[in-house]
């Protein structure tokens, strides 16, 4: 294979990767956080990272505002680009409007929902622990940390799981959290169900959806 065939080929295989690196390089690139660290440095140094510092704002073409607006959202919820490009193709299938359906496929992500129950202390942790079977849909194991839950769906801590450490003081933990009206989250079962659904247009988001639709839809 020629050397530019390869060089192409490896950027591909780049863009369907999902981002393992320091994830505070990511916030400080799009100058918001994405993280779940209460000392992120972003709070400290909002621009981009770099070992000199900061050098003038940058100017954005408006495809390269929708392309950090889409790489925003990609960063937040840890997705591959295939992936994520796919919830778009689904979303412009249905009716409605097309940043808020992508939203909800988003939101209703098995490894969402445990996040956002408080019971793991990022997404990537909660993925991890699903992809592990710590947790149970309904009765029934499931490890596909992409897996849409629906209204009424019961997700339990596996038999035997909610021992574990990570789950130690989960009252205390769940005291201090906030979880979303969409999710009803039960201590002493250690069970989320999910009551209706996302409430997206009430979210207070750090991307443009519309920006992301108009971004695939060039």
């Amino acid at each position: 294979m020629a050397a530019g065939q390869k060089s192409r080929a490896g950027c591909k295989d780049l863009i369907f990767m999902r981002y393992t690196g320091p994830k505070h390089k990511l916030c400080r690139r799009e100058g918001v956080k994405l993280c779940d660290s209460p000392k992120c440095p972003i709070t400290r140094r909002n621009y981009p990272p770099g070992i000199h510092g900061v050098k003038g704002k940058r100017r954005l073409t408006p495809y390269g505002k929708q392309l950090r607006e889409k790489q925003k959202a990609r960063s937040l919820y840890g997705i591959a680009e295939r992936q994520f490009r796919n919830y778009y193709l689904k979303a412009i299938k249905l009716k409605g409007d097309t940043g808020q359906i992508m939203i909800d496929f988003l939101e209703r992500r098995l490894d969402n929902v445990v996040y956002r129950s408080g019971l793991a202390k990022s997404r990537q942790h909660a993925r991890q622990l699903v992809s592990h079977g710590f947790f149970h849909v309904n009765g029934k194991r499931m490890d596909i940390p992409s897996y849409q839950v629906k209204v009424k769906d019961v997700i339990s801590i596996k038999q035997g799981k909610a021992e574990k450490k990570v789950f130690l003081d989960l009252d205390k933990t769940l005291q201090k959290h906030e979880t979303p009206l969409w999710l009803h989250v039960d201590a002493k079962k250690m069970e989320i169900k999910v009551t209706s659904q996302p409430e997206t247009e009430s979210m207070s988001l750090v991307f443009n959806p519309q920006a992301i639709v108009e971004y695939y839809s060039r």
